[in-house]
């Protein structure tokens, strides 16, 4: 059984202010909703938010189940650890497809074709370039717990090559990291919203 999950716990320092990125608004709905509605349309299960922001849960639909990182601080890898943490009990469950909340326009489909992949370790690639999501089968597990800092999955496909699964076709993994690119995409939707 593969589970699912989207990792939220960031702070995003680089927008400044008192509100979550995961909660700045984007064409009229929080940015972490796009991802949300995603993970809920990729069919795998059990399904997971690692959030650091009580704010954040809030907007968690049911059917996610909602795990806290108490140190987002200590980067991306400590809210990975969290989400295999609390599937290492769940003996039937042998893989995990990772995503992030700040992208929002990858799609369900890309999380379906990492997840099918037949390797311990999988990820998306969108024009050549690795992006998200990554599968990490649970004989990886134990080295994933052991990362450190920002790279998460990352450190994993360096040191242990992974499949690469071609999701040219299942959205677009644009991140969400500045003011400036969230406007900038408010921008494209608004003039492609105009020319319909």
């Amino acid at each position: 059984m593969t589970a699912v999950a989207l990792l939220a716990a960031g702070r995003g320092l680089r927008f400044g202010g008192e509100q979550p990125k995961q909660l700045m608004a984007l064409h009229g709905r929080p940015l972490i909703s796009y991802a949300l509605g995603t993970l809920a349309a990729t069919g795998l299960s059990p399904a997971l938010c690692v959030v650091s922001d009580d704010r954040v849960a809030g907007v968690v639909p049911a059917g996610i189940d909602v795990l806290r990182n108490d140190t987002p601080d200590r980067g991306i890898a400590s809210s990975l650890q969290v989400a295999l943490r609390a599937l290492l009990p769940r003996a039937e469950i042998d893989s995990v497809v990772v995503g992030l909340a700040d992208q929002p326009l990858v799609g369900a489909e890309a999380y379906r074709r990492v997840a099918a992949a037949d390797d311990w370790l999988a990820v998306a690639t969108y024009r050549g370039v690795n992006g998200n999501p990554v599968k990490i089968a649970r004989p990886l597990w134990d080295a994933a717990l052991t990362l450190e800092g920002d790279e998460g999955a990352r450190v994993l496909v360096r040191e242990h090559g992974a499949a690469k699964v071609v999701c040219d076709d299942t959205g677009d993994p644009t991140d969400i990291d500045t003011p400036e690119a969230l406007a900038a995409l408010e921008r494209t939707w608004r003039s492609q919203t105009a020319s319909e």
